[in-house]
């Protein structure tokens, strides 16, 4: 299956009526470019392996026309396969220089550092690869850097959203570029392949810098320790919470490898505030309670990560007690509710009071995608021949797909990973076009090059 010079494709591997393990192909005379590589995660209780990913095998088949791998930023669920699959791919890597920093220690761990070319861009930035001509473009999620794309071919032109919000005050990194964004509308745009993890959600999304007032009300209010519970890979909210920390009298500390490794990463692009400090979580443990701020992994219940361990009276860095605070400032993603209740009720059992975002009159999580309003914005501003809804079930999907039509583009596109959406010349969607599935990684043996990993059966 080669497209031809007047071909345009797009065709998803992972992530479409699924949220999660991105994977997408763009064809065009000839060429493949890829956008994203990511993971996801087998819920608990799930058989098969915890880490899974898209099945590259098409594109693997093809890799001496896969012209580049491009991540959109460096959430998991887009960049968390690459260390595992990029020996079946072979082909050079852009991102950005915070994306750039988690893939580099990932591919490390792998052994494969010396061997992925990976090209560092900074938006915005337009570039030629192969018979593909891509824009780099800042949009507002809650990860930093991320980025759309522009890919203009002489058969058309596809604006690619990753995933996103329009957050009026991110906290940190760029703000979305709403002038480039409307340059782009007026040229042709073919089609506007787009997240609709919030489609049926009203209104906008909550901006990161709304946070700080629910914040800091929490913490000035809580007599013992605070434990935070948020996302590693939310460096506004990390940057926001060593604010609070040091405005009520607090010293910020971060428990939890991946905190450790995001916060590594936006200290080597420079993204991080050298006045905004954080303390060693060794010395946690000896700060009178009413002074420690404590940012933990496991919000989502975890077995393993620091919330669970604290939760069991087990980690080396830091004991609760009676009266002690755990906020939430995450949502629970689907699939996680019986886990994070689980986690809940233990910490309740030890005397810690427990805060939700949703039991509060300020807010202290904010989502990262866009709800109904923002997504009309981006339709108006992009103006596409076709809308193609992607990272969402397919309610969230069929949601987009309605509003796009609501908001005057002509064409609505829905489907799965392995629909082959043609977009030029002719106009229609072949299901089924590409036979696709999962892998599954075998974590019961040593990491290093070739990481093992081994087809999952359908419904694993």
């Amino acid at each position: 299956m080669i497209p031809g010079p007047a071909d345009l494709w797009f065709l998803p591997l992972g992530g479409c009526g699924e949220i999660g393990m991105n994977m997408n192909l763009y064809g065009h005379d000839g060429g493949w470019l890829m956008v994203d590589c990511g993971i996801t995660f087998a819920g608990r209780g799930e058989p098969g392996p915890h880490v899974q990913m898209a099945d590259p095998d098409f594109i693997g088949q093809r890799r001496d026309r896969l012209t580049a791998l491009l991540i959109t930023h460096a959430h998991e669920d887009h960049v968390g396969a690459v260390a595992h699959l990029w020996p079946l791919l072979r082909c050079p890597v852009f991102c950005t220089a915070f994306t750039a920093a988690i893939l580099r220690r990932k591919l490390g761990e792998a052994g494969l550092l010396e061997d992925v070319p990976v090209h560092v861009v900074r938006s915005p930035f337009r570039h030629q690869l192969g018979v593909f001509d891509v824009e780099w473009l800042d949009l507002t999620h809650s990860t930093p850097e991320s980025q759309a794309l522009m890919i203009r071919t002489p058969a058309g032109n596809v604006f690619h959203t990753g995933d996103w919000k329009l957050d009026p005050e991110p906290v940190v990194g760029a703000d979305y570029a709403e002038a480039a964004l409307r340059r782009s509308g007026r040229e042709p745009v073919t089609a506007m392949v787009c997240d609709s993890t919030n489609a049926l959600e009203p209104g906008r999304s909550i901006s990161e810098g709304a946070l700080h007032a629910g914040l800091k009300e929490q913490v000035a209010n809580a007599t013992g320790r605070v434990i935070v519970g948020c996302f590693g890979s939310n460096i506004a909210r990390l940057a926001t919470l060593s604010k609070v920390a040091a405005e009520t009298g607090r010293y910020a500390g971060l428990i939890g490898r991946s905190l450790h490794n995001y916060y590594a990463a936006a200290r080597t692009a420079d993204i991080w505030q050298p006045e905004r400090t954080l303390v060693d979580p060794a010395h946690l443990g000896y700060l009178p309670p009413e002074e420690v701020l404590a940012v933990a992994t496991g919000s989502q219940g975890e077995p393993g990560a620091a919330l669970d361990r604290l939760a069991g009276g087990n980690h080396p860095a830091l004991s609760l007690e009676p009266g002690d605070t755990v906020l939430m400032s995450a949502r629970v993603i689907p699939g996680n509710e019986t886990a994070v209740a689980a986690l809940t009720a233990r910490l309740e059992r030890r005397g810690v009071i427990v805060v939700k975002d949703e039991e509060l009159n300020a807010p202290i999580h904010a989502s990262g995608h866009p709800a109904r309003e923002e997504l009309a914005d981006m339709y108006r501003w992009i103006q596409p021949d076709i809308a193609i809804p992607v990272h969402g079930e397919p309610a969230h999907m069929q949601a987009n797909a309605e509003l796009a039509r609501a908001e005057g583009v002509p064409t609505q596109m829905t489907g799965l990973n392995g629909d082959l959406f043609m977009l030029a010349p002719q106009r229609g969607v072949r299901r089924g076009a590409v036979k696709v599935g999962r892998l599954g990684l075998d974590q019961s043996r040593d990491r290093g090059k070739g990481q093992p990993l081994r087809a999952l059966p359908a419904g694993d």
